[in-house]
């Protein structure tokens, strides 16, 4: 396959540990250019790569076929307007835009330049999501009639490295950061809503931001509850679905975060596999038979993203992370800040 060369906009956190190892775990993308503002410390896990202290260096690089913007959120919608402006093929770490305006208008301008652009939700590939969307499409539960995904995390300190987060700034917040990965879930599941209740708080003490929300997104016939918070010290379910015929259970996180953030590599032979411990639990009807008991946690894959933008953009594949969903996550998100300020319902527009 044709090599395609990738730019990293920003290695804080995001870039780092999520993006730079996962990007060169495919065969066919090279890291190539990194933009960081203080130091080379790319360059101390790969070598190879040219380090540049500003994004404009990668657009005017001829060489480099796909950004990746990963950077605080308030600067995400401007850096991937100028990256497609230099006829470039973009990945947005979520959230995608600040607005859903905006998101609207980098897919028109990403049409008018025939350019691929996508959000980076590789939470569509941890294992347990994947195990959830089989079990939800093969109708094991029967009719479903509730769903709960949370990320439950327990941090009451504020960190140095998250401080942009943690500021009252735009896009800060836990409902920005984590929001987005349980809103795009659902959303592969169920598609839109009708109506959008939530709850938004900051929980901490001296907290700027919200650092806790309970979201519901109201179906026909179905209740979606996403929640996270950073002062749940006892985690509850990851997921909880509940339905006519059974209920499927299961606690604790996708590992592939953790293995990254340990300095692991995502070309590891047993990377994304789940320890039986940590498998969720069934408990249906099948025909006349009754099963309770231990379900497999299928294998998670965050390269299969970028190998799937790989594909998109050489026309190989349809895009799996649409732009569109990630304009609804975002208008979903709008609609929760305007639900938890006028403590209504609101109808999903």
């Amino acid at each position: 396959m044709h090599e395609m060369k990738v730019g990293l906009i920003g290695y804080g956190m995001a870039g780092r540990v999520f993006h730079a190892p996962v990007i060169t775990a495919v065969p066919h993308l090279q890291l190539s250019r990194v933009v960081e503002r203080r130091g080379q410390t790319s360059r101390e896990r790969y070598p190879w790569v040219e380090v540049a202290s500003e994004a404009a260096t990668l657009f005017a690089d001829n060489k480099i076929e796909l950004i990746v913007v990963a950077t605080p959120s308030s600067s995400h919608f401007e850096l991937a307007r100028q990256a497609l402006l230099a006829d470039k093929h973009v990945v947005v770490d979520k959230p995608f835009t600040l607005t859903s305006a905006q998101a609207q208008e980098l897919i028109d301008l990403a049409r008018q330049q025939h350019k691929v652009v996508s959000a980076f939700q590789n939470r569509r590939w941890d294992g347990d999501f994947q195990t959830v969307s089989q079990i939800v499409k093969q109708g094991y539960l029967g009719r479903l009639v509730e769903y709960e995904s949370h990320f439950d995390r327990f941090r009451n300190y504020f960190s140095p490295e998250r401080a942009w987060r943690e500021t009252a700034g735009p896009g800060s917040g836990v409902l920005f950061d984590l929001g987005p990965h349980l809103i795009d879930q659902a959303q592969v599941l169920f598609g839109l809503p009708r109506r959008v209740t939530a709850d938004i708080r900051s929980q901490r003490d001296a907290g700027k931001a919200d650092d806790q929300f309970e979201l519901i997104l109201h179906y026909d016939d179905l209740k979606v509850t996403l929640k996270a918070g950073l002062l749940v010290r006892q985690p509850g379910p990851r997921f909880a679905l509940h339905g006519t015929e059974g209920s499927f259970v299961k606690y604790g996180v996708d590992p592939q975060e953790d293995a990254l953030k340990g300095g692991r590599s995502p070309q590891e032979p047993e990377w994304g596999m789940e320890p039986e411990d940590a498998w969720g639990t069934l408990n249906t009807q099948i025909g006349d038979l009754h099963f309770q008991g231990k379900i497999e946690t299928a294998r998670g894959s965050y390269p299969a993203y970028y190998e799937n933008v790989y594909q998109a953009i050489r026309g190989e594949a349809e895009l799996i992370v649409k732009p569109e969903e990630a304009r609804n996550t975002i208008r979903i998100i709008e609609l929760a800040v305007q639900s938890n300020a006028e403590k209504r319902t609101v109808a999903f527009s």
